[in-house]
């Protein structure tokens, strides 16, 4: 029993060693890649819209310091994005990649006529940010507070019911 308690004793002395050991090699060699993908991610619009190629806004973040894609693939944040990656990364400043379509100025918000809406869910399977609510085969809506405007959902509505719309400023009412 005691030879017993001894062995697990030594194990758990070793394995200690060795997870000390690792933390600290981790600590003084951990490389800065991380804070230059949260400086990338932070200026980018976090639409999660894809329209970049990357499922989310922090993939093409990734992507960016890798050096496996260029700054100018974002739609949504536009030049002023660009212009701020190219500073960021002391790289020349560019134009929207040419395969790309330019996002107006007027933020759009995804609309579904719920009288088509057969609840087929593709709409909600597309949404990036979940802002479609609904259940199979029953309506769906927009949660316009949480629509970035991607028109991720139009293309796969097989019922050709959702639409985009000038997203609505809610009124400041100023009652004295």
């Amino acid at each position: 029993m005691i030879n017993l308690i001894y062995t697990i004793s030594i194990i758990i002395f070793i394995l200690s060693i060795i997870t000390y050991s690792l933390l600290t090699i981790h600590k003084y060699f951990k490389t800065n890649d991380s804070d230059i993908v949260e400086k990338i991610n932070s200026y980018l619009p976090q639409t999660q819209c894809g329209q970049c190629n990357y499922p989310g806004c922090k993939p093409y973040a990734i992507a960016i310091s890798n050096n496996e894609v260029d700054i100018n693939r974002c739609p949504p944040g536009g030049q002023e994005t660009i212009d701020n990656l190219a500073n960021l990364l002391n790289l020349p400043a560019k134009s929207l990649s040419k395969d790309l379509k330019p996002i107006n100025n007027i933020p759009i918000v995804a609309k579904i006529n719920e009288s088509e809406c057969i609840g087929c869910l593709l709409c909600i399977k597309a949404c990036p940010v979940d802002a479609i609510i609904g259940a199979n085969k029953l309506m769906h809506t927009v949660i316009s507070s949480q629509c970035t405007g991607c028109e991720l959902c139009v293309d796969p509505c097989p019922m050709s019911c959702i639409t985009m719309i000038d997203n609505p400023i809610p009124i400041k009412y100023n009652y004295k």
